[in-house]
């Protein structure tokens, strides 16, 4: 076992769990003992011989642990990237969904179409349109159960065991789980503050092929990326599409956030101009309601039907009453006043953490300074693994993310990700008053 191997180990299992009573184990660790607790209440079930290979690759998400833990009384969350629901017209909408199971819920609680109704995928092209993709045609947009689904369906459609995956690094951890349940060798790209690095891109492409293996897709959220905020700029964006175009490498482009920049001034998507060499997600997770779990992909017309019978086979049908109360209010209510709304409302709040880090972060951490979008990506000094301080800035009373679920480089990571979009300003001024202390501990060695 080599020293880098040991230290790894030990950081992993010093990780606290999110209920703060034990160590948090490596997945193998974990396995082992609970295959140990198995033999001595019985032996191990038979139904664990049935498992697939695949099923080992599924791991549990450690954001979703830390939104659980951020539940408790007292503690100040900077964790989750929840919008902000309370500016929404929640008593209009209430009446809108009324009316439509009163008035077309025989529709509404039936079985619907695989693609989605035509009505929303209209509307969905006029939301891309608001971004820059002006030639989007209905027929090509998938209705998915957020775009979570559409990158489960993508790796499905395009990836066999052992295909590489490129990703930014870090990126979403959605992602990441899918990629890895598909038995997918992901491999990291390098980013700076302007997010990709072209050279880095065509370096890593070179490299990878040369040992003989097949790279399917780029990942990207080229806007505001989650975790990191970084936006890819305006004259990289064309140059990323053009190399994997040339590696015939299909970019799949993650855009929940680009509607939410500050100062309205969108960019152009990746898409916008590539309606060949793309796969686009898009979300209304971020821009209305994540409970209602409606998505889209709109995908290039030549991969189009094979894309749309997967998403088919895994869930028949997006939900007909969720599609309709969408399509009710992208129709019925002022949707871009909403997200000026939001540019306003999450702005206010990435000062208020930015002015709050400034104040009291100690030397030797940094941070990001997004432009839009719900999070902040803190760097603290190299020889500090983040994971093992989630537990004492929970004794501190503030939840956050460690920088290591959203990677998928092996070992500790000296990175944490802050989220500002759901915390009133009050609160994030709290929060990060109550983490400055642990990480200063950290970064002076005690």
């Amino acid at each position: 076992m080599t020293e880098q191997t040991t230290r790894a180990n030990d950081a992993a299992a010093a990780r606290p769990t999110l209920s703060g009573t034990a160590d948090v184990l490596p997945v193998e660790a974990t396995e082992a003992i609970a295959r140990a607790q198995a033999v001595s209440t019985g032996g191990i079930h038979p139904h664990e011989v049935l498992l697939s290979a695949r099923a080992a690759n599924i791991k549990q998400s450690a954001v979703r642990d830390v939104f659980e833990i951020s539940m408790q009384p007292g503690l100040v969350s900077l964790a989750g990237g929840n919008p902000y629901l309370q500016s929404l017209p929640l008593a209009e909408l209430g009446r809108v969904a009324e009316r439509i199971i009163a008035e077309q819920g025989l529709e509404a609680l039936q079985y619907g179409g695989g693609q989605g109704l035509l009505e929303l995928r209209r509307q969905i092209c006029a939301v891309m349109a608001e971004e820059g993709i002006t030639d989007a045609d209905p027929e090509n947009v998938v209705i998915t159960a957020g775009s979570q689904s559409a990158q489960d369906v993508a790796a499905k459609v395009f990836c066999d065991p052992g295909d590489v995956v490129l990703i930014e690094d870090p990126t979403y951890v959605g992602a990441l789980n899918t990629f890895e349940a598909y038995q997918v060798d992901v491999q990291a790209v390098a980013v700076d503050e302007d997010g990709l690095v072209p050279a880095e891109l065509r370096r890593r492409i070179e490299e990878i092929t040369a040992a003989g293996k097949t790279i399917k897709m780029l990942y990207t959220i080229p806007s505001f990326n989650n975790p990191s905020g970084v936006t890819l700029s305006p004259n990289r964006r064309q140059e990323i599409v053009d190399i994997c175009r040339g590696a015939n490498i299909l970019v799949l482009e993650d855009n929940p956030y680009g509607l939410l920049r500050f100062d309205g001034d969108v960019q152009a998507p990746l898409r916008a101009g590539n309606p060949d060499d793309v796969l686009y997600l898009g979300s209304f997770s971020k821009i209305f309601a994540p409970g209602l779990r409606i998505g889209w992909a709109l995908v290039p017309a030549h991969l189009k039907q094979r894309f749309y019978l997967a998403s088919e086979a895994v869930t028949l049908c997006p939900p007909s009453f969720n599609q309709m109360l969408v399509s009710a209010y992208f129709r019925d209510f002022d949707w871009k006043g909403q997200i000026r709304t939001y540019r306003a409302l999450y702005q206010d709040r990435c000062q208020a953490m930015l002015d709050a880090l400034e104040q009291h972060m100690p030397a030797g951490v940094s941070w990001t300074k997004p432009a839009g979008g719900f999070f902040i990506w803190l760097t603290l000094p190299a020889q500090i693994d983040t994971y093992p301080l989630l537990q004492q800035g929970i004794d501190a009373g503030v939840v956050f993310v460690p920088g290591a679920a959203f990677t998928s480089v092996e070992g500790p990571s000296n990175k944490l990700r802050l989220a500002f979009s759901s915390a009133t300003e009050d609160n994030i001024r709290e929060g990060v008053r109550r983490l400055a202390p642990v990480l200063a501990a950290a970064c002076s060695g005690n």
